[in-house]
């Protein structure tokens, strides 16, 4: 198992040394998700993260009237948990699925944690990447969703997800813009 791809990716975040980096990798594991399977369901005590190398995994919840709602993309490179449940020690409200099969390096969270005390470093990655993508990324996008039109929205969509166009189908959008496959097709249209 070769995770020089997946520590190349976390130095991008916070330079980790080579003895975190060893004690790191004894936590991870390889795996694959047939399209369809959930990495986490709902209901579930997520204890795991996993670090997408290959495929694509969607963050989705069940609205009160049935309607599946894509709330986020986790294509490769990046790393998909339910932090919240995790730190709340709740079940999730959401689902993790692949879109595509989908390989990963996955490690237990609460094992991760306790690398922090001995590789501080790996504390100042944590830090770092839920900064970044849980509050820097997230709180914008949320903001956008509630007041931004759904053509704003696409055009957000395509400059955030430019290669994931042609690898999602039609509801997939939809269902992230939070609108409806007919008028994702008329928006398409007007932008052309």
């Amino acid at each position: 198992m070769n995770t020089d791809l997946f520590f190349q990716k976390i130095r991008t975040y916070h330079n980790i040394s080579e003895r975190a980096e060893k004690a790191w990798a004894e936590l991870v594991t390889y795996k694959i998700y047939i399209k369809g399977d959930n990495f986490i369901s709902i209901g579930q005590y997520p204890t795991k993260v996993a670090f997408v190398i290959n495929g694509l995994f969607s963050q989705n919840f069940i609205t009160d009237e049935g309607d599946v709602v894509i709330k986020y993309f986790f294509p490769e490179q990046r790393m998909a948990t339910s932090l919240s449940a995790m730190l709340g020690k709740y079940p999730s409200l959401f689902y993790i699925e692949a879109i595509e099969d989908t390989t990963v390096f996955e490690y237990d969270f609460f094992e991760f944690k306790k690398l922090f005390d001995k590789h501080p470093d790996i504390a100042q990655f944590y830090i770092a990447y839920n900064e970044l993508h849980w509050i820097i990324e997230k709180e914008p996008l949320e903001i956008a969703m509630r007041t931004e039109t759904s053509a704003k929205r696409y055009d957000d969509f395509l400059k955030k997800y430019p290669k994931l166009l042609k690898r999602l189908k039609k509801h997939h959008i939809a269902s992230y813009l939070g609108i409806t496959p007919t008028q994702l097709s008329r928006i398409f249209f007007a932008n052309k």
